[in-house]
Order: structure tokens, then C-alpha cells, then sequence
């Protein structure tokens, strides 16, 4: 507009601007923030999973009187606020020796398997192994296996050969004969 032949104050009233910031020049934010800069990378140099919050309590600690939206904005620039992934917590386990039985069909194992055929369908196998000499009793195969079937499962194998003692299950129960 100045090039038209207006005046500076003439264009800045058009547009809305204040002729003060026509001739301030603007200020680098690293130069601006260059405290609040070199405060938050020493805070998370040394703990870079540290988040804004606990940052700004640190900073807050130390007495530094910085407004909290101006820490988080240069804590964004510093490209600081990528999202942490939790870590996924398991609960302890003990670890037991496995039982090796001195004779066969004295202890089975049974488990549950799952697989996808190449069209997307699912199934499920339930196997039954003697953990003597890791021969497979029987393996039941289908889309689906109920309760009732399993049962159905277990006294055709059991009339071949004798019943164990124990049979372990993968979800870390067993049951008693």
C-alpha cells in the first residue's frame, strides 16, 4: 500500500495494525526464550521421558517465574511433547521347574492353539500331550470347540489308555484325578 502513495499510518489503519509493530522488528523465538531454552534441555537431558508438567514443577522449584502457557509453547517448539507409550506392566511370575514324570500316562498336558486358514477363517485346536515322551493323545480340530465337546474328547482317549494322574493346563491350572 505504501508503494500506491498512501502513508504508513493510512495502510496500517486500513489492515488493522498498529504502526509500532510496522517498525518493530520481530524477535527471534529461540533469541526471546533462549533462558527458558537452555532451563528445559537441561531438565530433560538427563530424563528425556519427562513430561510438560513435571518440567514446569521443576522449574517452579528452582524459582523461575515463568507463566506456564509460555514454558508449554517454546516446550511444543522444542518439539518436546511427542506422546510417551506406557509401559506395559505383566505381573511376576514364578518360575518353576517343569515336572518331568518318570513313567507314561502319568501326567498329560493339554493346550488350546488358534491359526487362520489363507481365506481369513479361524480355528482352534485342543491338544493332549504325555509329558513323558511328548506323544500327542489326541488333537481336536474346528471353528469352534465347546465344553461339552472337550468332554466328549477326553473318554475316547481315556478308554485306549489309562487316565493320568494329573493333567496340567496352559492357563496354569490343573485338575486331580
Amino acid at each position: 500500500m505504501v508503494d500506491e502513495g498512501l502513508s504508513i499510518a493510512t495502510s496500517c489503519r486500513c489492515v488493522g495494525l498498529s504502526r509500532s509493530n510496522w517498525y518493530r522488528v520481530p524477535d527471534d523465538w529461540t533469541v526471546r526464550d533462549a533462558e527458558i531454552i537452555a532451563a528445559l534441555a537441561a531438565l530433560v537431558d538427563g530424563r528425556p521421558s519427562r513430561g510438560f508438567w513435571k518440567c514446569r514443577k521443576l522449574l517452579r522449584r528452582q524459582g523461575k517465574p515463568w507463566n506456564h502457557k509460555r514454558i508449554y509453547r517454546v516446550y511444543c517448539q522444542m518439539k518436546l511433547n511427542h506422546r510417551r507409550r506406557a509401559k506395559r506392566r505383566l505381573p511376576q511370575r514364578l518360575r518353576v521347574p517343569l515336572y518331568v514324570p518318570k513313567l507314561p500316562d502319568t501326567v498329560w498336558s493339554a493346550d488350546f492353539m488358534s491359526d487362520a486358514l489363507l481365506n481369513g477363517r479361524r480355528f482352534r485346536t485342543f491338544n493332549v500331550v504325555d509329558d513323558f515322551n511328548r506323544q500327542a493323545l489326541h488333537i481336536e480340530i474346528d471353528t469352534s470347540i465347546t465344553s461339552m465337546r472337550l468332554t466328549l474328547v477326553e473318554s475316547p482317549a481315556s478308554e485306549t489308555q489309562t487316565f493320568p494322574s494329573d493333567i496340567t493346563l496352559t492357563s496354569t491350572s490343573s485338575c486331580e484325578k
